[in-house]
């Protein structure tokens, strides 16, 4: 082998060899950091990022470390990574993000976060359903509150062919928080006669389903 070659071949190698920590300590830390926004240990997830632990890597469910932080309902973990620039909007492998979790959740504190860093008030989750749907579903009434003052499109139609105010209905328990929910709706000017993919409208269906407050609040705002 000549000098030359030989020193091409040694200055590769040295390049391979270095490059190997690196991409070790690299997934080391991803490893780390999924396991501190988890965990809620947000002095650790401050400290990994600091060291340049990246917000945008996935495991192997698509989950970015914000999107594991609001699936473990860590606060504290999600606020320094939302702080560090982590994608609020970031969907995983079933299209879940950071802000749709959070408004589906509940997680009042999380989604106010969202909102203030970009979430996309038009992001759908796998069933074609903005955060406002499973949230009003869920009974979270704040939550329902944040979001139509957020801007939310009260009468959007989900793949099922339900609005927020449908699924109140059909998958509420007719109960006070559900109450409330449909109240919030028809005062952000939900459309009390858009009716399901069957043609069945809300107030059909509250019938149906003998809920008999949500019934009079519907009859109240117009409904048929």
């Amino acid at each position: 082998m000549s000098v030359r070659h030989w020193i091409t071949a040694q200055a590769l190698a040295t390049a391979m060899l270095a490059a190997c920590p690196a991409g070790a300590s690299d997934s080391a830390s991803s490893r780390q950091l999924f396991a501190a926004a988890e965990s809620g240990d947000a002095e650790t997830v401050r400290r990994l990022l600091a060291q340049g632990a990246d917000t945008g890597v996935r495991d192997a469910r698509g989950r970015t470390p914000l999107l594991a932080a609001v699936h473990g309902r860590q606060t504290g973990a999600a606020r320094a990574l939302i702080d560090a620039g982590a994608d609020v909007n970031a969907k995983d492998a079933i299209n879940d993000s950071a802000y749709l979790y959070a408004g589906a959740s509940g997680q009042l504190e999380i989604l106010r976060m969202t909102l203030a860093h970009g979430a996309d008030l038009r992001s759908t989750n796998r069933y074609g359903g903005t955060a406002l749907i499973p949230a009003a579903e869920r009974g979270h009434v704040e939550t329902v509150r944040t979001l139509i003052d957020a801007g939310i499109d009260v009468d959007h139609v989900n793949r099922l062919g339900w609005t927020a105010l449908l699924e109140a209905i059909i998958l509420g328990d007719g109960g006070g928080r559900h109450q409330d929910i449909v109240r919030l709706l028809i005062d952000a000017g939900a459309d009390v006669d858009l009716a399901d993919g069957d043609g069945v409208t809300p107030l059909q269906h509250a019938r149906q389903r003998r809920q008999a407050a949500i019934e009079r609040l519907l009859v109240a705002a117009g409904a048929r």
